[in-house]
């Protein structure tokens, strides 16, 4: 077995044997299928629409507010009639219609600053949807890594129990033709059973890690992953991590929402100020009534009528007549009667606020506090946000040091197992040596494997926090 085996085995991703799924993903495409499928971010995309409705509420009360109404109904017994508004004593059928315009002069800035706070709102939840993509893409893209790394060490294990499998094969036929030590091919036997254990474990460990990508995209189907390419070498980064935490207070979603949570209750202390002023508006209404009792006396000619009375004249009774004008009754109309009864009024409205149980003390206080939530929040961030990337740094660090001596060690074992097998297969030196030697190597490539993705994983994290995509 040659060093150079050992090394290609290293950089290179391997392809599992007979896979049962003909679905091959990409990065790429579980990333696509995850921003379809994942549901918290589904619900962050509602929220947003619900910060859109209120924004629009907020932006549409500037406006003046116009209001009809219109009723129809009918009365038996004493009552008012509304055409004559006398009293009555009859089935009366009665409808009456308006319409009000009410418009907002001055209420303190009220329905200005609550609709930039709506809008700041509004804008802080497209950034906390915007957050949640990026964590789903971090975690998708960590997952899709963790995946290549299971599939690389059950490769690994793969190889490893064909190479066991191969001296176990030759040293068979130097058993059964009574050659060489014996023990030797039992070593091997045991060595075998050893990588069959261990290709159970690794194939179980593949499985669970493309389980866990499936819950991320949130699907059912099983696939197979294309993998991405790994570079054979790595460089330290040399930013700081003050320099990464820098620029993530820069680009970092979840810390704009913050400041844009802020910000909003800042306007919301405003909006709970304008409760100390007075309300200017005006107001304009337009009204008309109809009554079934309503009737209308039209002149049909006159007559001369006795009264009764008599005046005296020179001891002379003489009768009195009066003229007397006729009328005939008839109802007046429906329409006649909106078009004829319009009344309009108009007007300004103060309204004062003099005492209200404390209510605008206690709604400012309320919202300073709010405020001071706000504040604690976003300091809040910040600090975790400087913590994890201190932490994540120093991951980074300690991998790319584990990377260098690993990769010094797996150097190492490949020259010695290189010379411990040519020293075995010439029947120079025992299995004993051989195993180790061979031990030592797949170990190595194993830890080798784990650091490597270990530093990808911990770049790309710093990549994610500085708001960036990098090849490494």
């Amino acid at each position: 077995m040659q060093k150079s085996v050992f090394f290609i085995l290293f950089i290179t991703s391997f392809i599992l044997k007979a896979q049962n799924s003909s679905l091959v993903y990409s990065l790429d495409d579980c990333i696509n299928i995850a921003l379809k499928n994942n549901l918290d971010l589904k619900s962050a995309s509602l929220r947003v629409e619900t910060s859109d409705v209120n924004f629009r509420q907020s932006k549409n009360a500037l406006l003046p507010s116009l209001n009809g109404n219109y009723n129809i109904g009918q009365s038996d017994g004493r009552s008012i009639d509304p055409f004559t508004n006398s009293y009555i004593n009859e089935n009366l059928t009665f409808s009456n219609a308006g319409l009000r315009l009410d418009a907002i002069v001055f209420n303190g800035f009220q329905l200005i600053n609550r609709w930039r706070q709506d809008k700041l709102n509004l804008m802080a939840s497209e950034m906390e949807k915007e957050d949640q993509k990026y964590n789903l893409i971090l975690n998708v893209t960590l997952a899709y890594l963790q995946v290549m790394n299971a599939k690389d060490l059950y490769a690994l294990a793969e190889h490893r129990i064909t190479a066991t499998t191969d001296q176990v094969n030759r040293l068979k036929i130097m058993y059964e033709e009574e050659e060489g030590n014996p023990s030797d091919y039992r070593d091997f036997q045991g060595l075998r059973a050893n990588d069959e254990a261990n290709l159970i474990g690794t194939k179980n460990d593949f499985e669970a890690a493309k389980l866990r990508l499936k819950q991320q995209l949130n699907i059912q189907e099983d696939f197979d992953i294309s993998g991405i390419d790994v570079p054979i070498e790595f460089s330290r980064p040399n930013e700081t991590f003050q320099e990464v935490y820098a620029e993530a207070l820069v680009n970092m979603a979840i810390v704009k929402a913050g400041e844009l949570r802020l910000e909003a209750s800042e306007r919301g202390v405003a909006v709970a100020k304008s409760n100390y002023a007075p309300e200017i508006s005006l107001f304009a209404n337009l009204n008309t009534n109809y009554s079934s009792a309503a009737r209308v006396f039209d002149a049909t000619g006159t007559s001369v009528v006795d009264t009764g009375d008599f005046v005296s004249i020179s001891g002379q009774d003489y009768p009195v007549f009066s003229e007397q004008t006729s009328f005939t009754e008839s109802t007046i109309g429906y329409q006649d009667q909106f078009e004829n009864n319009i009344n309009t009024t108009a007007g300004i409205a103060v309204n004062i606020p003099l005492f209200n149980g404390f209510f605008a003390k206690n709604r400012v206080a309320l919202e300073k506090i709010k405020m001071e939530e706000a504040s604690v929040q976003l300091d809040r961030i910040k600090l975790d946000l400087r913590t994890i990337i201190e932490q994540t740094y120093n991951d980074m660090a300690a991998a790319y040091k584990r990377y260098l001596a690993l990769k010094e060690q797996n150097d190492a074992y490949a020259e010695s197992l290189r010379i411990n097998e040519i020293r075995f297969n010439n029947g120079v030196d025992n299995s004993v040596s051989f195993i180790i030697s061979k031990n030592n190597l797949e170990n190595a490539l194993i830890n080798l494997n784990n650091v490597k993705y270990e530093f990808v994983l911990r770049m790309k994290l710093l990549d994610y926090f500085k708001g960036g995509t990098q090849d490494y």
